[in-house]
């Protein structure tokens, strides 16, 4: 009887501890519960939490090595506009014609934005953070560096593994060549075209040979690529790859440089009369108190070719707020390509992309340019700072013209790499010089871009990579330097190339892909 009435308390016991545990653990879950429901409804109770030391999130990675090269010259070029010619005067006719762009809620295309703003910030280095004001002092734009890293949960991390975009992105896209890796050797051949010469097309400012420099061995070097053989530019050559076909250039005074270089190889550097213009045809016309127009564009009567500039500094659509007014700001649309691309890309068989110098705070404000996404001024701080906003920008047009190229199978469409600037000892402004007369090391063995944000913007698509930027690092020498016609002591120009120079090797390089 003991037994039995010992078991029998026994199994009271057990039944009571029971209940109390079950009751427990659904104390326990209600709390969790609600503790789970409140954090998804109050985000700052993250900031509770002590910070996880052991792997911080990084945008930056360090395994993406990579030259340093700066992107934000401040200095306004010589003898142009910051803002293209058209929109300088006469804003009252222009064509403001709402564009068949598709509409897009702000917050649907922040959305979109945030993951191109990701991906690009992800082969970035710290560097890349810091953009020159107005006055040319550096200043770490860290209000969008927060934001950006505040931005970027776990759920936003994990679909960026899912496509890929935690992976190195500046890796070339796989071709025949890479033809930015090898190195520079003498040759005879060279300058293609007398530094004297080619007045017909090229610019005084940049034609060296015309100022005090004495040192012309920068002329001397051809670039030999180190897995292939590229062939030797000939404009005869060039003129019967481009029989009935138009050449663009689409971009900043760098294109222009690359445009006029062109030119001059073409023609030898030679008087050509039978050369037309034929700008009008595109648009390129000089407005009513503009010192020029908008570009340029020749064609050669022999093989109906035709060779085009288009000043398109930023690479996107830029329109007057109020057309209606002289002192109007400008609706910069970060989302849109530039509208000449959008009227003439039908005539277009080779396009060539470039931006990067005119991304700045300070030419932004002196532009008068208003950051606009999705039809409306942009109210996303991940995408105000200027290195998001010409990522994006970047990013957006060689979307475009990738989604573009099914309607133009002719077309060729490259992105120019970015054309390294070369300021020692100081910057543009501050006693930077570039006075070396013997270049850097003239090998590149790198297999990686040095330019990651242009490699990643074509990485997936159609559009292809003109990797200038390692082989043009080595090249210091070849800036403009102190010198000019007039002789006249100043800033030094360590942005733009002298003539003939390292640009012809851009387009030599061109010529081997088309």
């Amino acid at each position: 009887m003991k037994g039995v009435g010992g078991g029998v308390g026994c199994g009271h016991v057990y039944g009571v501890l029971k209940m109390k545990q079950l009751s427990l653990f659904f104390i326990v879950f209600v709390c969790a519960s609600i503790l789970v429901w409140n954090w998804e409804k109050t985000p700052h109770l993250t900031t509770f939490l002590p910070p996880q030391e052991d792997q911080p999130l990084r945008l930056f990675p360090d395994e993406v090595k990579r030259n340093d090269v700066t992107q934000d010259f401040e200095e306004a070029e010589q003898g142009e506009d910051l803002i293209p010619p058209s929109l300088l005067t006469n804003t009252a006719s222009l064509n403001t014609q709402q564009d068949n762009y598709p509409e897009i809620s702000q917050e649907k295309y922040h959305g979109i934005a945030h993951m191109i703003v990701v991906k690009s910030f992800l082969t970035c280095s710290d560097n890349d953070l810091k953009r020159n004001t107005s006055d040319g002092v550096e200043k770490s734009v860290s209000e969008g560096k927060d934001g950006l890293i505040a931005s970027v949960d776990s759920q936003t991390t994990e679909s960026a593994v899912k496509e890929g975009i935690n992976t190195p992105i500046t890796n070339i896209e796989k071709q025949a060549c890479n033809f930015g890796k090898g190195k520079w050797i003498p040759a005879d051949n060279r300058p293609l075209y007398s530094g004297f010469g080619c007045k017909q097309w090229l610019s005084g400012m940049w034609a060296c040979r015309l100022t005090q420099r004495t040192d012309f061995d920068y002329e001397k070097l051809k670039w030999q690529p180190k897995e292939c053989k590229m062939d030797d530019f000939t404009g005869a050559e060039f003129l019967k790859r481009m029989q009935h076909k138009t050449l663009a250039f689409v971009g900043d005074s760098l294109g222009r440089q690359q445009f006029q270089s062109l030119m001059c190889m073409v023609t030898g550097g030679n008087e050509m009369a039978d050369v037309e213009d034929v700008g009008e045809e595109y648009g390129l016309v000089k407005g009513v108190g503009s010192a020029r127009p908008d570009g340029w564009a020749f064609r050669f009567p022999s093989t109906n070719t035709t060779i085009l500039y288009y000043w398109s500094a930023s690479l996107c659509d830029i329109e007057p707020i109020d057309p209606t007014s002289q002192t109007t700001d400008f609706a910069m649309h970060l989302d849109r390509p530039p509208a000449f691309l959008k009227n003439y890309l039908h005539k277009i068989h080779v396009l060539v992309l470039n931006t990067g110098h005119h991304w700045n705070r300070g030419k932004l404000n002196a532009n008068r340019w208003v950051m606009y996404v999705g039809g409306k001024p942009n109210t996303n701080r991940r995408i105000a700072n200027i290195g998001g906003a010409k990522n994006l920008t970047i990013y957006s047009v060689v979307s475009w013209v990738n989604s573009q190229l099914p309607k133009h199978p002719e077309l060729k469409a490259f992105l120019r790499s970015i054309s390294p600037r070369h300021f020692f000892n100081g910057e543009w402004n501050t006693g930077g010089t570039c006075d070396s007369t013997t270049p850097g090391s003239l090998e590149v063995l790198q297999n990686e871009s040095s330019d990651p944000i242009a490699a990643g913007a074509v990485k997936g698509t159609n559009v292809k990579l003109l990797d200038v930027t390692g082989l043009s690092l080595v090249r210091d020498e070849g800036h403009i330097s102190r010198y000019s016609i007039r002789a006249a002591p100043g800033m030094q120009d360590c942005l733009h190339w002298c003539l003939p120079g390292v640009p012809d090797t851009w387009n030599e390089l061109l010529f081997a892909q088309i």
